[in-house]
């Protein structure tokens, strides 16, 4: 298993909180950075947030190692044409270091304030099963593609230039739904990104994951299987009280979230490998807190188990 951050981009990211918050990531050796696709949050107050294609080409251009990608983007904001465009550019431009997360959208303020159409849950997620077959069909494949779906029509599309890494960039899809996510995911993802699952829960919908694949003809070890899930991290005890704001921490950990001192969380990383984690990332909220990402560096990484 590997240690990656996640960013909350409408969460008061500035380009100049973005371009310390990738450095650090990178020069301190976690495994990927990943940040999400909003306008805004679910409720006031509104905070500076960064367009996501945009800081994530900056992120191609101007860091070396470090895997990235949206955590994730919603086809309820662009038509996959242009996702699968913009994906393929960012992916060529950093080297072959992107994935790209999508999903069907969920946040209703954002949709409302900035005119996009969310449709209700049936229709959202029929919606990307049609985006999921365009995208797939442009990166991995170089015949045209005609498509005549409900929410989208092609006639000969062909994405060009073609992906320099074959296939493009791998598809993630996230969400722990057993009736519309694991099945989407089993039939296009390359990787399957669980959200605050405790590690039975994960082990749980990793094992309906494995049916599914196995039922569409798929090998379910071709599966990557990550965990998105909270971070309240302190130095000591004090700072993590701080930090809790009265919320309980039994409850917190029973919906997965990581809660503790350094010597705490690495106690807590453990059980999430054995349930077949590969990759965890951390949502990381302190934004300018990078002393902070540092001691978790430092005190964590050398102790996840490989």
């Amino acid at each position: 298993m590997d240690v990656a951050i996640m960013i909350e981009g409408q969460n008061g990211l500035t380009w100049s909180r973005w371009q310390r918050l990738a450095a650090a990531v990178e020069d301190l050796r976690f495994a990927a950075l990943y940040r999400s696709d909003h306008f805004t949050n679910m409720n006031p107050p509104d905070k500076p947030s960064l367009e996501l294609w945009v800081s994530l080409t900056w992120l191609a251009g101007h860091t070396r190692r470090i895997p990235f990608g949206p955590l994730v983007t919603p086809m309820s904001f662009r038509h996959p044409v242009m996702t699968a465009r913009m994906a393929t550019a960012v992916d060529d431009l950093s080297g072959g270091r992107l994935t790209l997360g999508v999903g069907a959208g969920w946040q209703q303020r954002e949709h409302t304030s900035y005119g996009f159409d969310l449709l209700d849950m049936r229709g959202r997620f029929a919606r990307l099963e049609e985006a999921l077959r365009i995208i797939t069909h442009l990166l991995q494949r170089d015949d045209p593609l005609t498509f005549h779906g409900t929410y989208y029509r092609l006639q000969d599309a062909m994405l060009l230039p073609r992906p320099q890494r074959p296939g493009g960039p791998p598809i993630l899809i996230g969400g722990n739904g057993l009736r519309r996510t694991l099945p989407l995911a089993a039939r296009f993802a390359r990787e399957w990104n669980a959200v605050f699952a405790p590690p039975e829960k994960f082990a749980e919908l990793s094992a309906c994951l494995d049916a599914l694949a196995q039922k569409h003809g798929r090998n379910p070890g071709e599966i990557r299987r990550s965990l998105m899930t909270g971070l309240v991290f302190g130095r000591d005890d004090q700072q993590v009280q701080q930090r809790l704001a009265g919320r309980d921490v039994a409850q917190l950990r029973q919906r997965g979230v990581m809660v503790g001192t350094p010597s705490q969380v690495v106690d807590q990383v453990g059980p999430l490998a054995e349930a077949g984690v590969q990759r965890v990332m951390l949502q990381w909220l302190e934004l300018d807190d990078l002393d902070g990402l540092e001691l978790l560096a430092q005190t964590l990484l050398p102790q996840v188990p490989r």
